[in-house]
């Protein structure tokens, strides 16, 4: 039983057979200005993505700035709170031990 499947085109005529390479080397010029495109493409989203990214960790700064002094003022009450009462005690021991802890002088 002979095939019935046609032959292809390719082994009818070689020069139509021209592989990937051959046909970049033959539109050298198109395959170098896409790949240049392509590399400032990918150069351009990566950016984008950086500059998100600074805007992100600016937001960050702020809001952990914001917190430091809201941490610093709770500080500063709870040490002030703290020596008044200790202001309170009679002998003054403790407001003098607290004063040495907290680096003051008084």
């Amino acid at each position: 039983m002979a095939s019935s499947a046609p032959p292809s085109s390719a082994a009818q005529n070689p020069a139509k057979s021209l592989g990937f390479i051959a046909t970049a080397m033959k539109r050298k010029d198109s395959f170098i200005q896409f790949f240049a495109m392509t590399g400032i493409l990918l150069l351009s989203v990566r950016s984008l993505g950086q500059k998100y990214r600074l805007h992100d960790l600016r937001e960050d700064t702020s809001a952990l700035k914001e917190e430091q002094e809201a941490l610093a003022n709770r500080m500063n009450n709870i040490k002030r709170d703290l020596l008044h009462e200790a202001s309170l005690e009679p002998t003054g021991l403790f407001a003098s031990r607290l004063r040495l802890l907290f680096g003051e002088r008084e």
